[in-house]
């Protein structure tokens, strides 16, 4: 199921800086220095965005990976237990995130770039395991992957056409 993009002019969001690169371009002159920002925002309330800002400043850097990350804000489901509704992998480039869902009082068991991303999106019994390459912006966009990949009972239930207790039972 495909989450929809949220607009983020409603919404108090809180951001959080994942990483900055320093990045060097060698040019007849000498070397370049430029900066590659990656910012996750969320409203700690069911809605998370990335995004990648880059620019000769580092403060510039984070402004437009913040407005980049709000351009791509999901909406994600949380359940009673303030976690994921099935377990669900993730995938983008070489890094694969597998989710799992978690009973109340787990906390959130992840590393770091994918531990930024469910804080923001406001899970707080989930565990995690990052499988595969651990690029840091490589495992965000594969947490989100997997988070956009998770739906409700009430969205499996209308897609196969049943009712939510056919779906239980």
């Amino acid at each position: 199921m495909k989450r929809t993009i949220v607009d983020a002019s409603s919404l108090e969001l809180t951001d959080k800086v994942v990483a900055i690169k320093r990045v060097t371009k060698v040019v007849k002159g000498g070397r370049n220095m430029r900066f590659a920002a990656l910012v996750v925002v969320g409203d700690k309330n069911g809605h998370v965005g990335a995004g990648l800002g880059k620019a000769a400043e580092i403060p510039e850097a984070i402004r437009k990976g913040k407005e980049a990350a709000m351009k791509s804000l999901i909406t994600v489901p949380v359940d009673e237990n303030q976690s994921i509704t099935h377990d669900n992998l993730g995938q983008f480039g070489g890094a694969s995130v597998l989710l799992k869902r978690a009973p109340q009082g787990t906390g959130i068991i992840a590393g770091g770039p994918a531990r930024t991303v469910l804080e923001l999106a406001g899970y707080t019994n989930i565990r995690t395991k990052s499988l595969g390459s651990n690029n840091k912006q490589n495992v965000v966009l594969a947490t989100l992957e997997g988070l956009k990949g998770l739906m409700t009972p009430e969205e499996v239930a209308r897609k196969r056409g049943k009712s939510i207790e056919e779906i239980f039972a």
